[in-house]
């Protein structure tokens, strides 16, 4: 248990809205979620599509409705919660491109030379 440096009522510093909300270590999520004193990206981490399981993308959003949006859209395209697997294009329903507030921070991405193709 922790007290908020603001309103200094105790708080579990480890409970799902303080993990939700983020902020300082000693600061409550209703303080938080008031005075918006979480700075903190948030980063999603999504499969690059590109056919090889080791890919990875991590996005940064600027705020939750675009992080939301982004996701949304990912697995639309993707075909995940269908039960296919696709990859992401511009034939979806969902376009992708031109998504605000979504920066790609970096990529991990499989190794192009599949079973030994040159």
């Amino acid at each position: 248990m922790k007290v908020c440096i603001h309103c200094e009522e105790e708080f579990d510093h480890l409970s799902r809205a303080k993990a939700k909300v983020g902020g300082k270590i000693n600061e409550c999520p209703t303080c938080v979620e008031l005075l918006g004193t979480e700075t903190a990206v948030r980063y999603l981490g999504v499969p690059s599509n590109d056919g090889k399981m080791a890919g990875i993308q991590i996005i940064a959003c600027d705020d939750d409705a675009s992080r939301e949006a982004y996701i949304r859209a990912h697995r639309h395209n993707s075909g995940m919660n269908k039960g296919k697997a696709c990859n992401i294009s511009m034939t979806g329903s969902t376009v992708m491109g031109g998504m605000r507030g979504i920066r790609v921070i970096g990529d991990n991405l499989g190794n192009p030379n599949h079973k030994g193709k040159s």
